[in-house]
């Protein structure tokens, strides 16, 4: 199926949306700022049991994430779009300073890879599904042992 020009508009423009608020607002610290990039009837597919599947709960987990870890940042390393739909395939990293989700601070610097799938509508983001390398995450901060360790 060929796209029409309209509709790579419309991907591009979708592709921009996610690339800017993950670079102006997540990675900035400025979660807040960003609900303007999302639609009032957004649901949170991947979040956590004790957040709520809203835009409130996307900024509290990631309020108390850059408390945790003050210098995490997101590194898009792909992107890909067709439809509605946004994929990323992002690098996270942060050093652990600060309690998170009931694990005390390690000191440790971790990097981690996490695919993103956002959909859109009228350009805003109205759902959001992901799948983050938490063992390996877990692993670099040294709550779980490496593989083979004892």
């Amino acid at each position: 199926m060929s796209s029409t020009p309209m509709m790579t508009k419309t991907i591009e423009q979708n592709k921009q949306v996610v690339r800017q608020f993950v670079e102006d607002y997540l990675n900035t610290g400025r979660i807040a700022e960003g609900a303007m990039f999302f639609d009032p009837k957004f649901v949170e597919h991947a979040a956590p049991p004790s957040y709520t599947s809203t835009f409130e709960g996307v900024n509290r987990f990631f309020t108390e994430l850059r408390a945790a870890f003050p210098d995490f940042k997101y590194t898009i390393d792909d992107t890909i779009a067709e439809g509605d739909y946004v994929v990323q395939r992002t690098t996270g990293q942060g050093t652990m300073k600060g309690e998170f989700q009931g694990m005390k601070p390690t000191g440790k610097h971790a990097v981690w890879i996490e695919i993103h799938i956002v959909r859109l509508a009228n350009g805003k983001i109205i759902e959001h599904w992901a799948s983050v390398d938490q063992l390996g995450m877990l692993t670099q901060l040294g709550f779980v042992p490496a593989p083979g360790a004892h």
